[in-house]
């Protein structure tokens, strides 16, 4: 176990002291009302730690506080490190972003796509190609969410008990023969949605590798990268550094939900979402990322693969709000904002919903836990706490707002 600290005195790194005070007073206030249980933030430049601040309780009812090395579910901020699990392979030649999936999932052959009915009797027809590699890793396969209900495909998903993205007790595997039974909402590589495709990664994953995904990260992301505390489960030493989880109320307040069942080995190992970790393991893992591949001597991947995954790989340089027409991703802050391998790239930083750098990169999970990199100011920013809210807080963009008040070069 290693702790996050704070290295370097803001003005050092060419920040605001004060204005980061302004920041953490203002998220600060979220957590004074009650719509917040605590918090951690931090903010580096040139890979040092300038401005680091835990507020606030990691479980209420127990009167715990937020410590530096209190660990969190990061859901969806799991997807990148499935990228550069799938990236690892990539440079080692064992895998091609232009693979068919069906290559190394035989179930995805003969992909169809929704035309049209309702979803008890859908028409489908063949798709127009088969699904690729470089499909799931910038969500444009053709896959869905089950949340969504905004298409008759959705509804497919629920059907086939897939609310959680995962049917009750199935395992990775079995459910990858699930989501492949079921038609696609578009020709692959035409639009994109965000969806359950990263799970479909980490399946290919642990076909081409031969390892169980929990143990592929563990031998070749998080103990290179000194990740100590990265993982899909928490042990006994580490359970009483697990924050709780939380939803919001309909009178604004908070209360625990059931979060990820991270005691004991999880039966499905959720390249989509599935992990926990510390404020260290994150910074360590965008700091990989901010240096192009390597950490501390150790080099993980190639300054080049980097540079692919953080660019954007929509057609035409296109936005999310452009390329994912549909209702689920037709949102102002998908605005000037595109898709790498597995991060979102900001392609127009004036038509973004809060100031960001031309290609600053970064993901969220939906416990309301974010992290970008941007390389042109040399910043890496996170942010984490345990509320899974039912609406938009707009706490991102206020907090990307704060932190370039805080810039002062």
């Amino acid at each position: 176990m290693g702790l996050l600290r704070q290295e370097v005195d803001p003005d050092e790194a060419g920040l605001d002291a004060k204005a980061l005070d302004r920041l953490d007073q203002h998220v600060a206030h979220y957590v004074d009302e009650g719509r917040l249980p605590g918090f951690l933030v931090s903010v580096a430049r040139g890979g040092r730690v300038a401005h680091l601040t835990v507020h606030g309780r990691r479980d209420i009812a127990a009167g715990l506080p937020v410590e530096p090395d209190t660990l969190w579910r990061i859901y969806s901020m799991t997807k990148p490190v499935t990228s550069v699990a799938a990236l690892l392979l990539v440079e080692e030649g064992r895998l091609s972003l232009d693979d068919p999936v069906e290559r190394h999932l035989p179930a995805f052959a003969d992909p169809r796509v929704y035309v049209g009915g309702p979803a008890g009797d859908p028409a489908t027809r063949p798709a127009a190609g088969p699904i690729l590699i470089r499909h799931l890793m910038t969500h444009t396969a053709g896959l869905t969410f089950a949340f969504y209900h905004s298409h008759p495909v959705d509804a497919l998903y629920r059907a086939a008990g897939l609310e959680s993205s995962v049917p009750p007790g199935a395992d990775l595997a079995e459910t990858i023969d699930v989501y492949a039974g079921l038609p696609l909402q578009f020709d692959p590589g035409t639009e994109w949605n965000y969806s359950v495709a990263s799970n479909v990664l980490g399946r290919v994953i642990e076909v081409v590798s031969g390892q169980p995904l929990d143990v592929f990260f563990a031998e070749r992301i998080f103990r290179p990268l000194g990740m100590a505390d990265a993982g899909f489960q928490v042990t006994g030493e580490q359970s009483d550094r697990l924050a709780e989880l939380y939803g919001d109320r309909e009178d604004a307040g908070i209360e625990p939900i059931r979060g990820l069942p991270l005691h004991g080995r999880p039966r499905f190992l959720s390249g989509s979402g599935g992990m926990v970790a510390s404020a260290l393991d994150v910074h360590r893992f965008t700091e990989m990322l901010r240096r192009r591949g390597e950490l501390d001597g150790v080099r993980l991947l190639a300054p080049r693969t980097v540079d692919l995954m953080t660019r954007n790989h929509l057609p035409g340089n296109s936005d999310l709000r452009a390329f994912g027409s549909r209702p689920a991703h037709d949102e102002p802050g998908n605005d000037g904002v595109g898709f790498g391998l597995g991060v979102s790239v900001v392609v127009d930083p004036a038509r973004t919903l809060a100031p960001s750098g031309l290609g600053t990169y970064g993901w969220s999970g939906v416990a309301t836990t974010t992290f970008w990199v941007d390389p042109g100011r040399d910043l890496t920013v996170q942010f984490m706490t345990q509320l899974r809210p039912r609406r938009s807080l707009r706490l991102f963009p206020e907090l990307k707002r704060l932190v370039h008040e805080a810039l002062t070069d």
